[in-house]
């Protein structure tokens, strides 16, 4: 691979990884309230956490700023492979030149499932807060929107219904993740995308992991309840 095309994918991504590490949750919590959230609830600096020690706006609003933290990157990345930018790079977008680098990544989409992976990663691991962060759900939502909106749209709605029922959101966050992998199956049968949902879920999962310890202790919060 060509290095200007290395280049350009290590300048997205770190871009990414930036934007990701944002920590809306974090830096709210220290206008609105002067607390650090980290120290409150579950720790994490997700819209969740952040709703129930903050407020209602302020977790809306961090949801609405996490899920643009993973929706713009991918929506970026999509734009870029949907006008040709890689292969006009390698100047193989004129007729009866060979398979390129720049072809090779658009043909199998990486650069989206790239980014959308590391938005995750900075969502939770981010760079402000000492490489800790929140569960990365908000953000994966925006990332499924942006890949797929069918497939963002559905699981969404997973989401809603599973904590209507529930009333867990991690619970909720875990199944629709869960969930989007047979709708990327379904409506955006692409490889690469499907291969995201996969690592995504396991990721998301994983970055539940003290959730589902008090899911399976019955000491897991539900929505209207104290945060454990």
């Amino acid at each position: 691979m060509q290095s200007y095309i290395v280049g350009y994918i290590l300048f997205y991504l770190i871009i990414t990884y930036l934007v990701g590490s944002i920590p809306a949750g974090y830096w709210l919590g220290k206008v609105l309230k002067g607390i650090d959230i980290r120290t409150v609830g579950s720790g994490s600096t997700g819209a969740t956490n952040v709703y129930r020690n903050i407020g209602k706006i302020a977790g809306v609003s961090v949801f609405v700023l996490d899920f643009l933290k993973g929706y713009l990157p991918v929506a970026f990345a999509i734009a870029l492979e949907t006008g040709g930018a890689w292969r006009m790079m390698n100047g193989s977008a004129f007729p009866g030149n060979v398979l390129s680098e720049g072809d090779w990544i658009d043909a199998n989409h990486l650069l989206p499932v790239l980014l959308a992976m590391t938005a995750l990663v900075g969502h939770s691991r981010s760079i402000f807060l000492g490489f800790k962060g929140g569960k990365s759900a908000a953000t994966g939502l925006g990332t499924l929107f942006a890949l797929d909106f069918r497939v963002g749209a559905f699981t969404f709605l997973t989401w809603m219904i599973v904590l209507y029922i529930g009333k867990m959101v991690s619970v909720a966050s875990i199944l629709a993740t869960a969930m989007c992998i047979p709708l990327m199956i379904f409506f955006r049968p692409i490889p690469s995308y499907i291969i995201y949902c996969i690592l995504g879920f396991i990721y998301v999962t994983a970055r539940h992991k003290a959730n589902i310890g008090r899911i399976l202790a019955g000491t897991e919060p539900k929505i209207g309840g104290v945060s454990k």
